[in-house]
């Protein structure tokens, strides 16, 4: 998607006096220790690197001591520069959070649907090993008698095509809520003896997700005017025998790997190989943008996570999606449990997207401010 880069001043972000973005400093602390001990991130198309970060990675690790000590460190070390995708009037944010649901180890009458690992037989596809003839947005496929082909989609799956190999991780009651788990990828699991277990993201079968509300709509069945993911659910509720079909329209299905809850005020580990920050963590459009680079998100219509006032907060790029696509197009992190959850399911709203390119790199961007 083409898209200019217009850059701003800090005072020009809607906001930005009232904001406290100490929380991305701590983020941006974890990023840090990522790619100087394990691995740099990829950069983006947009052409931000980890190398063009670094300094502002290294100066993360100073004292600010409040608000305003944090502002002047970004104001120190980024520029910002407004995301304008031509031909649209701004960006848009949806939200995400961890669900928290009740498991069981083994199935009994109440807990039956289960939560899989990734199995053996699914393999990462590229171009080097796509057959002729799949469609390039597959990037896992079933390797069988050695030969690669497309997995069987969630509706085999439920259907028993992993049963008998092991690879319950737990089981849940609901089948909605295990949907809304995939969806999320990722949930906190509360076991009968008070211990907790976290699962995030491992793969998926390479389906394209589809998005049930979408065609809960499409149908006339929901307004697209209320959609959220209450009235998605109350709708699913409310039609027990309509629910495999439209659950199975969404083909995609995911598969999940165990982690601890180190942190009860951290959200899961997530494509950043980094905790996500509740309400300071943004997924983006991993082919654009780089994973540690800040973002400004402000929108006057979102007022329900900041008390009735209008959305303005500086965020960090720690995690992505299928359905997170373009340049100004986000999904904000809210947090674990059901209240996260409540703010998450509404959020659809339009939104001014600012980048905050290292001051290294800033004099690239003014020179070549469009891109596509």
């Amino acid at each position: 998607m083409a898209f200019d880069l217009e850059p701003v001043s800090f005072s020009e972000l809607p906001g930005w006096f009232a904001d406290d973005p100490a929380p991305v400093i701590a983020s941006l602390r974890r990023c840090h220790r990522h790619v100087t001990t394990v691995k740099p991130y990829k950069t983006g198309s947009l052409g931000l690197s980890v190398e063009d970060m670094l300094p502002a990675f290294e100066a993360a690790g100073g004292d600010f001591a409040n608000a305003a000590a944090a502002r002047a460190f970004f104001e120190a070390w980024f520029v910002p520069f407004r995301i304008r995708p031509k031909g649209k009037r701004a960006g848009f944010v949806t939200a995400f959070y961890e669900p928290e649901i009740e498991v069981r180890e083994e199935p009994d009458a109440n807990f039956r649907v289960p939560l899989y690992r990734r199995p053996s037989d699914l393999v990462d596809i590229n171009d080097a090993n796509r057959p002729e003839g799949m469609d390039p947005y597959f990037a896992f496929g079933c390797l069988r008698d050695g030969r690669i082909e497309e997995y069987p989609d969630r509706c085999a799956i439920e259907e028993g095509f992993l049963a008998g190999r092991g690879l319950e991780i737990a089981y849940a009651r609901s089948k909605v809520d295990v949907f809304f788990v995939h969806v999320q990828g990722a949930a906190r699991l509360n076991y009968p003896d008070g211990s907790r277990r976290r699962i995030t993201y491992a793969a998926k079968t390479g389906h394209r997700f589809t998005a049930i509300g979408k065609l809960l709509i499409e149908r006339g069945e929901i307004d697209a005017a209320t959609v959220s993911m209450a009235s998605i659910r109350e709708w699913l509720a409310a039609h027990p025998d309509r629910t495999d079909e439209v659950l199975r329209h969404n083909r995609s299905f995911i598969f999940f790997r165990e982690a601890p809850v180190e942190k009860d005020d951290l959200g899961p580990v997530a494509a950043a190989k980094v905790p996500l920050e509740p309400g300071r963590s943004l997924a983006v459009d991993r082919l654009i943008h780089t994973f540690g680079v800040p973002f400004y998100i402000a929108s006057e219509t979102l007022t329900h996570l900041d008390g009735g006032n209008s959305f303005g907060r500086l965020m960090l790029a720690l995690d992505t999606g299928s359905a997170i696509v373009g340049p100004a197009r986000g999904d904000i992190f809210t947090g674990s449990g059901d209240a996260a959850g409540d703010l998450a399911g509404s959020v659809r709203n339009e939104a001014d997207f600012f980048i905050l390119v290292p001051l290294a790199a800033a004099a690239r961007y003014r020179r070549q401010s469009s891109h596509g």
